[in-house]
């Protein structure tokens, strides 16, 4: 299983039955294919819809926030991208998942290296819980997961959980808490990598993915 998939599914574990979700281009998107049978979820699209679901037939008019192809469920609703952002900036999205350059020690995000980054920085402030989906290392090896942010913050102290294909991380009264990590690494091996301070959970498990 590569690292992308070991990510969204373990995300996917994160959503509640009744959940509205926003997903955030690229990685993110591949968490719809991984939503437990037994739970209900209701995926927004910022670009004003409620219901995206499983592509069946392929509608060139029909696309999430990224531009790409997407499908609708059953009851799905259309609005416009103020109506849409409303119900982001008004707290009604209960889950937002985004990829991330940078996350740090105090909860702090960067998702944009220029000016542009879109929807992302609404979703972060309106949304109750904020999941931050990447891979632990640049592909120079260079950590992620840093003291200070080196980008252009998306937002300050919003990210509520980090979740990477080697541990999931939770931010618990300021405090970057390891929660989970994967059999496949040793705690130092960890430490190696990422370059934010953390503590570890008195209940740490393995890495759970289905």
């Amino acid at each position: 299983m590569d690292a992308k998939s070991i990510i969204a599914r373990r995300v996917a574990l994160e959503l509640n039955d009744g959940d509205v979700v926003n997903l955030g281009i690229g990685l993110p998107t591949q968490v719809a294919n991984y939503v437990p049978e037994a739970i209900e979820v209701t995926f927004q699209s910022e670009n004003g819809f409620l219901g995206l679901g499983a592509i069946t037939e392929i509608d060139t008019n029909l696309v999430n926030a990224g531009g790409q192809p997407c499908g609708m469920v059953p009851g799905a609703a259309m609005f416009d991208s103020a109506f849409s952002f409303a119900l982001i900036r008004g707290g009604h999205v209960d889950v937002c998942v985004l990829g991330g350059l940078q996350v740090d020690e105090h909860a702090n995000l960067a998702n944009w290296v220029v000016p542009g980054m879109g929807g992302a920085m609404d979703l972060v402030v309106g949304a109750k819980k904020v999941i931050i989906a990447l891979e632990h290392c640049a592909k120079n090896g260079a950590p992620k997961l840093l003291h200070e942010c080196t980008y252009p913050l998306t937002a300050a102290n919003k990210v509520s959980m980090v979740v990477t294909e080697l541990a999931v991380f939770e931010f618990i009264d300021r405090q970057m808490v390891l929660r989970e990590i994967s059999p496949d690494i040793t705690l130092d091996e960890l430490r190696q990598k990422t370059e934010a301070n953390f503590i570890v959970s008195d209940d740490l498990q393995p890495l759970k993915v289905h």
